[in-house]
């Protein structure tokens, strides 16, 4: 079962802040798909900064139809985030 965000925010220099619902949080930085495909109306940062938290699909999204998949920004955050030992 994928990981469902359910608490983000957009930051400066195109980074996104998630937490997830298993804990998991942390910034990643989405500036790699700027002016790329769907994600061209991040040309303006301001397009960028109206990110949202959809409640259906438990994932960051923006006006227009365009979303990230969760289970990769899981991925990505768990590789970098340290975690404790149990």
């Amino acid at each position: 079962m994928l990981d469902r965000i359910i608490a983000a925010e957009a930051r400066p220099d195109y980074h996104i802040w998630v937490r997830f619902e298993d804990g998991l949080e942390g910034e990643v930085s989405v500036k790699h798909l700027v002016g790329r495909g769907v994600f061209a109306s991040w040309s303006d940062e301001a397009e960028f900064q109206k990110l949202f938290v959809d409640p259906e699909s438990g994932t960051v999204a923006w006006p227009g139809d365009i979303d990230l998949a969760p289970d990769a920004l899981h991925e990505r955050l768990a590789k970098v985030t340290p975690t404790a030992s149990l």
